[in-house]
C-alpha cells in the first residue's frame, strides 16, 4: 500500500504549505479581532514549532523534513520565508530551527485549577508573516510548487511523497488552476502521488463541510472545483481525523470548505502527521 514509507534522515519528506496572501485575507476571521491572514500564520507558525517538537532528539534536530512555503498575491507568488531561509524554497527543518526572523514574547491562558485562568508568557518563533494584497494568483503559486517538487520527487524516489497544504478564501484571479493542480498531484514517488490538501477559511459564520466523500453538500462550483483539485485522503490521515471526531473515511477527499478557526487548526495538524518518523 502506498503512503506507508517511513520517513528518515536518508529518506525525507517535503511539507510544502501554499498560502493565498490576496487582499481579501485582511478580513476578520468569524467571531475574532484577528484577519485571515494573521490567524493562518499564527497557526502556520505554531505548525512550525509543533514540527521542531517531533524532530528533535537527544542528538539534535533531525531532518526527517524539508520545508516550503509559497505565498502568493498581488501580481504572483513567491518564497514566503524571509532572512537566511529565503536561499531556496525547501528548507531542511534543522534550518528551519535555527532561522526564525524574531522570538516574540506572547501570552496564553492556563488553566488554574480553581475554575479560573491565568495568563504565561511563552516565546513564540515567527518564521512566516501575515500578508493580504491585490488579486488570488492561485495558478501561479501551483505551478511554483510543481516547478519544485516534480525534480524532488526524481531526487527522492524511495521517500514518502511530499504533502502540499493550501489555503485560500477566494476565486483564482489568474485562470483555472483545476488542469494544475492534477498536473501536481501527478508527480510521485515509489510511495504514492504527492498530497493536494485544500482548506478555503471563511470569514463568515456558517457550518464547515470537513474531508467530504462527494461535492453534494458543497454549496457552489468553486467549492466544489477545489473538492475536485483534492487529493482522497490516505488511511492513517483518515484515521487521525476520525480521532479529532471528524467524520471521515476512505473516500473522503483532502479539502475544508467554509473553516473557521478550530477547522484550520485541524487542517494544519492533520495533514502534517505524514507516516512514521525513524
Amino acid at each position: 500500500m502506498a503512503y506507508q514509507a517511513a520517513i528518515q534522515r536518508s529518506d525525507p519528506t517535503v511539507l510544502l504549505f501554499l498560502v493565498d496572501q490576496s487582499g481579501s485575507m485582511a478580513d476578520r476571521m468569524a467571531g475574532s479581532e484577528r484577519t485571515k491572514a494573521q490567524f493562518v500564520a499564527d497557526v502556520l507558525n505554531r505548525t512550525l514549532v509543533n514540527l521542531v517538537t517531533r524532530c528533535t532528539k537527544s542528538d539534535g534536530v533531525r531532518d526527517y523534513f524539508e520545508i516550503g512555503v509559497i505565498g502568493y498575491g498581488g501580481t504572483g507568488a513567491a518564497n514566503g520565508f524571509r532572512g537566511n531561509l529565503a536561499t531556496s524554497l525547501l528548507q531542511p527543518i534543522s534550518q528551519i530551527e535555527a532561522n526564525p526572523l524574531r522570538v516574540e514574547d506572547r501570552n496564553r491562558k492556563l488553566d488554574d485549577g480553581a475554575g479560573g485562568f491565568i495568563e504565561q508568557s511563552v516565546k513564540f518563533p515567527v518564521w512566516f508573516e501575515p500578508k493580504a494584497d491585490g488579486g488570488t494568483p492561485m495558478c501561479a503559486g501551483i505551478t511554483m510548487a510543481a516547478e519544485a517538487l516534480a525534480g524532488w520527487c526524481d531526487a527522492h524516489s524511495q521517500s514518502y511523497p511530499p504533502t502540499v497544504l493550501h489555503v485560500t478564501d477566494g476565486e483564482s484571479t489568474d485562470g483555472d488552476p483545476g488542469a494544475l493542480a492534477e498536473t501536481l498531484r501527478q508527480f510521485h514517488t515509489s510511495d504514492g502521488h504527492v498530497l493536494l490538501l485544500n482548506l478555503h477559511v471563511s470569514a463568515q459564520c456558517g457550518q464547515p463541510v470537513q474531508f467530504p466523500a462527494s461535492d453534494s453538500a458543497l454549496p457552489d462550483q468553486y467549492a466544489k472545483l477545489l473538492f475536485r483539485m483534492s487529493s482522497q485522503l490516505p488511511e492513517h490521515l483518515v484515521r487521525m481525523a476520525q480521532e479529532k471526531s471528524i467524520q471521515a473515511s476512505l473516500e473522503s477527499r483532502g479539502f475544508m470548505f467554509n473553516a473557521e478557526a478550530g477547522e484550520i487548526v485541524n487542517f494544519f495538524d492533520i495533514g502534517t502527521r505524514a507516516s512514521q518518523l525513524r
